[in-house]
């Protein structure tokens, strides 16, 4: 390896130094390649990592000297600055040349340049302050008439640039997507990919743009643009299906070797770009029939080209099989891909083997008799010597397990377990192996479970995550359906511990010492046998072992304190009192004190520590309510009040910012009104009326993963008429594992078969469910729309559902006094343009309540139809949440008899149905109507609602029509009102900040005019104006608060977000942009 270092380092000079005049290039050329090859050549001949340390410390000395020297030119920095590469790729310090690599890069001719680039490259990361001075080398470069100084801005652009520098250099970057030259139209395409994983939000709006890239003459500049799209069909597959044509075409002219030569490798026609147009398609076709049949024949056609016996032609076999399972499935298709894999499986080469076993794994979910079919194989990989594929067999094992074969693979993978020493395979057999053991579909019987957890815990509980353990706990503690097994369970949990305790010389785990303890501390009761005094002895031997840690004797001192009041003597409980009392360990000597205590009333014990009650409910004072007298008490006597962590770190700040004002004497601050201070804005401070406002916290988001079943069918096995004896237990094995795949009992890959009856069953929770309810009925806070007037078809229905929701003007936001005097059209308040205010017509008026007379709300949209019915939709944007109304109408008048609608879990909301009528409508017996509240969970772009309706109409048969609905995060903005102090606390709290700047028309440069705007649009709250700038707030539902500070220069508007959610001013940033050039 070093040889290799060696001879690519010694090539350097030739690249750094070509193209140099015919003057004496020799002399600067031997000292550059005998300095850099001397010092290369150095190291090499070390024996020692002591003498390259020191070797390379005198080179950084040497060189720290040689850059700061004054005399230096930059020749010779360039030459510095390839020796500081390689100290630096060696892993020793080289940051005093990080500045002077960022000088050469601003300074020097095309090579210096070069050099320095490639140096800035190395030496920074994206996040390095000092990557801030390039900012304006780049904007420079990016404006060069010069080619290859435009090649070096882009390329350094799409490796490392400040995520908030992006909108400096965004609008010369999307105009180099217009060049001539295809070389700098790929390098843009890959410098906006590069923003778009670091701020997608911010190259929204060009997404135009990139369609174009992938129509691009260019070969070069296309294969671009499919990075991009890939990620972004990762994130919202539906968006891009009208492109599936355009992903075929180009794949048929890849496949069909009408690219240039020069994309071929090793005779294959681009088989990277290949690859990723079959992943492309592979997520386009999934689930969707309609889109999977336009891709089937080039399918096809890579299956049937791919027929070269080298490496990149199974890649591509192996993209295409992985495609083919991912998209709506043809039989033809199914057949082709299945050789493929029994080829790949089949094969002597280990890679060929690897492929073949990671397919069958993905494959197996979908058909699982290819399983059957080469069950022999799988089971000589159990024993194949490469590690690697017998892992990957254990994970095939593992996507097949079910309740008649899961004591085979268990054992196989506790047998791999104990043989291997690499901490992640570890760490992952245990997930596989709880996954099986714990899920209660799984699990045999109780001495199965128990003794399969210790097994995993004994090998290798220091290391797996401490999850583990306490499910394992709670699932002791909560149990299953039948009391009596529960109590089986945990007495053989506690006899196997105390058997394990009583062996000589045998070191456990300290997370499993700790499993332990609390076991026989909870249900020790539960022996007859043995008494109370002998679990507290063997607890007290572990308590007296050094080699305990200080966290597992808290366990075990835990332990003791539950048994000591079923104890009849206390000799035992008195001695480990005496010693530990006077132990070096705080937290242990607290322990011994609270036992002691304790320990004088016996009653007292029993009563705080009942037997078996770990999983009753326990009511705790959360707001310390026993603490206000000594708190009142204290108040009373000058004592400081309390102040929040957060509140207490402003101060800190504010404190650490005002001294150094302070110290600064060279700023001068006389005759220079004061508005800012520590409080906020001071001019409002006496003035100012009514409560703080306190950002909430961000609520935490619940994740939740559900496992799909799959029926699948068995296949009788014939018998083999002679075998040898190692065949006949290969088959042996092979009946136990494969065991279940059959039409006999039906299973489920990541359940249980529905033949076996359950041995555990987990127990509903009746509180825990009662609770959920009592949450439920809290979070609603709207009512659902009854149903409309009545009408007698589609026509009728609409004109009457357009009077009730249309309304001649819109009612504009209140703005604050200065820009009552703009005389602005008063658009939509969001930038599709939608929206209206709900005015009730006068003939119902009178039926709806005071509070609820208006809504904002977006127009009516028929989501889906047929021949009978007509299904429309809209939004009411209320202030806690987005209420979605649907209403079915019968077309032709008749009656509707039923009709329900069912929504589909979205990942990042909760939908909860309202049952209440909040709307002003008649009664009517030819439409239904219903009506969801929407809230956020989780942040997301774009997400859409699916679901469906089934209606039956009088003397017919009932029907089901499928929706979608499209919501974006623009539908949970509300305005914010605060004051302007409050503005400034919440300001210095968040750490998320955006700045944009967007160039305006003459119309837009007055301030009023840009926040009016932004106001009605966006649903900003304007707070106040100081000079040329205002403050903006609002919040994304239910309670994250976005700042918005706006300037206007020159046809310039300097816009910068601030808020606690990191994706919350990228959004909000792509939204004003869009407003602002749109209007």
């Amino acid at each position: 390896m070093s040889d290799i270092v060696e001879k690519t380092l010694t090539a350097l000079p030739g690249l750094f130094l070509q193209n140099q005049p015919a003057g004496g290039p020799a002399a600067p050329k031997a000292s550059f390649s005998s300095r850099l090859g001397g010092l290369v050549r150095g190291i090499t001949a070390l024996t020692s990592k002591h003498e390259e340390e020191k070797l390379i410390q005198q080179e950084l000395n040497n060189l720290k000297a040689t850059v700061s020297a004054p005399t230096t030119t930059l020749k010779m920095m360039k030459e510095c600055m390839v020796r500081l590469i390689y100290c630096e790729m060696l892993g020793y310090d080289a940051s005093f040349g990080y500045i002077h690599a960022i000088k050469l890069a601003q300074q020097g001719n095309l090579l210096e340049k070069r050099v320095g680039y490639l140096a800035v490259s190395l030496f920074l990361h994206e996040n390095h302050e000092l990557l801030l001075l390039l900012v304006n080398t780049v904007v420079k470069d990016l404006q060069s008439t010069n080619l290859v100084e435009v090649c070096m801005a882009l390329t350094i652009v799409s490796q490392i640039f400040p995520r908030e520098m992006i909108p400096a250099v965004l609008p010369l970057i999307e105009d180099k997507l217009q060049h001539s030259k295809e070389i700098i139209r790929r390098k843009a395409v890959l410098a906006l990919y590069k923003f778009y994983l670091i701020a997608p939000n911010q190259v929204q709006h060009i997404h135009i743009k990139f369609r174009k890239a992938l129509c691009d003459r260019d070969v070069g500049v296309m294969a671009a643009s499919l990075h991009i799209y890939l990620r972004m069909i990762k994130e919202n597959s539906s968006a891009y299906k009208d492109l599936t044509g355009s992903f075929v075409t180009i794949l048929k002219q890849v496949v069909g070797g009408k690219l240039p030569v020069d994309f071929n490798y090793h005779s294959v026609p681009a088989p990277w770009l290949q690859i990723q147009l079959l992943r492309i398609l592979g997520l386009l076709g999934k689930d969707d029939q309609r889109t999977s049949e336009l891709m089937y024949d080039v399918l096809d056609e890579s299956l049937r080209r791919a027929e070269l016996n080298h490496n990149v032609t199974y890649a591509i076999l192996f993209e295409c099989v992985h495609t083919v399972y991912s998209i709506y499935p043809k039989s033809e298709l199914l057949e082709k891909a299945a050789k493929c894999i029994g080829k790949f499986v089949l094969s002597p080469k280990i890679n060929l083997k690897y492929l073949g076993l990671k397919a069958l794994t993905y494959v197996i979910q979908q058909d699982p008799t290819l399983a059957l079919q080469h069950q022999m194989t799988i089971i000589e990989c159990l024993d194949h010597p490469d590690p690697i594929i017998k892992r990957e067999t254990l994970e095939l094992l593992y996507r097949i397990t079910n309740a008649q074969n899961v004591t085979v693979i268990v054992q196989k993978m506790l047998e791999y377990l104990h043989q291997s020493k690499e901490e992640y395979i570890i760490v992952n057999l245990f997930e596989s192996i709880l996954v099986l053991n714990t899920v209660d579909t799984y699990a045999p019987d109780n001495a199965w479970f128990i003794q399969t957890m210790n097994a995993v815990f004994s090998v290798g509980g220091d290391v797996m995550h401490p999850d583990i353990p306490n499910n394992f706990l709670r699932l002791l503690a909560e149990g299953f359906d039948d009391e009596t097994e529960d109590q089986h369970l945990r007495l053989y949990a506690v006899q196997s511990y105390l058997t394990l305790l009583d062996m000589e010389n045998a070191f456990y785990p300290q997370r499993f010492l700790q499993v332990m303890s609390w076991v026989l501390g909870e249900y020790s009761y539960l022996l007859e046998k043995e008494k109370p005094e002998d679990v507290i002895t063997r607890l007290y031997k572990l308590l007296m072992n050094d080699s305990i840690s200080s966290e597992t004797k808290a366990w075990l001192f835990a332990a003791v304190i539950k048994l000591t009041p079923q104890a009849h003597s206390s000799n035992l409980v008195e001695r480990l009192i005496q010693e530990f009392t006077i132990s070096l360990d705080t937290c242990m000597r607290q322990h011994a004190f609270e036992l002691k205590y304790l320990h004088e009333n016996i009653e007292l014990m029993k009563s705080l520590f009942p037997v078996d009650k770990s999983c009753e409910e326990m009511v705790v004072d959360a707001s310390l309510s026993f603490l206000d007298g000594f708190v009142a008490e204290g108040l009373s006597q000058g004592a400081a009040p309390y102040k929040p962590h957060h509140q207490r770190q402003e101060e800190k700040l504010s404190q650490e910012k005002g001294d150094f004002f302070h110290e600064t004497s060279s700023l001068k601050l006389e005759g220079i009104k004061k508005l800012w201070g520590k409080e906020g804005y001071l001019p409002k401070k006496e003035s100012k009326i009514g409560d703080e406002v306190e950002a909430p916290p961000i609520p935490q988001e619940n994740l939740t993963i559900e496992n799909m079943d799959q029926v699948i069918t068995k296949r009788d096995q014939s018998q083999v008429l002679t075998q040898s004896k190692e065949e006949k237990e290969k088959q042996l094995l092979a009946s136990s594992l494969f065991v279940g795949l059959g039409s006999e009992g039906t299973i489920n890959l990541l359940g249980k078969a529905d033949t076996v009856s359950h041995k555990f069953r987990r127990k509903s929770k009746g509180k825990e469910a009662q609770r959920e309810e009592t949450t439920s009925a809290h979070s609603v806070t709207c009512s659902s729309l009854s149903s409309l007037s009545k009408v007698t078809c589609e026509n009728n229905y609409l004109n009457t559902f357009s009077q009730l929701l249309d309304s001649e003007s819109l009612t504009e936001l209140p703005l604050v006094e200065k820009l009552s005097d703009c005389s602005l059209s008063a658009p939509s308040l969001f930038a599709d343009n939608d929206m209206e205010i709900f005015h009730p017509p006068p003939s119902t008026a009178a039926s709806v309540a005071k509070g609820i007379s208006l809504y904002m709300h977006s127009n009516l949209m028929e989501v889906c139809n047929n021949e009978a019915v007509s299904i429309s939709s809209y939004k009411i944007w209320k202030d806690d949440c987005l209420l979605m109304v649907w209403s079915v109408a019968s077309k032709s008048g008749s009656e509707l008899k039923s009709a329900n609608l069912e929504i589909f879990p979205a990942e990042n909301f909760k939908i909860t149905e309202q049952l209440g009528c909040c709307l002003p409508v008649v009664e009517a017996e030819s439409t239904r109507n219903f009506q969801y509240s929407v809230h956020l969970e989780k942040p997301f772009t774009e997400g859409n609602l699916s679901g469906f309706i089934n209606y039956q109409l009088m003397d017919t048969h009932s029907v089901q029509l499928e929706f979608s609905i499209n919501l974006s995060l623009l539908d949970f903005i509300r305005p914010l009102k605060i004051s302007t102090e409050d503005f400034g606390k919440l300001w210095l709290s968040f750490a998320n900040d955006v700045k944009q700047n967007i160039k305006t028309s003459e119309s837009q440069a007055a301030l009023p005019s840009a926040l009016k705007t932004l106001q009605q649009k966006l649903r900003l709250h304007v707070i106040d104006i100081i000079g040329n700038e205002g403050l903006l707030a609002c919040q994304m539902l239910p309670s994250v608060p976005c700042l918005l500070h706006c300037r206007v220069h020159t046809n310039v508007i300097a816009l910068w977000f601030r808020s606690s959610c990191s994706s919350l001013p990228d959004y909000l940033s792509y939204q004003c942009q869009k407003v602002m050039e749109g209007s």
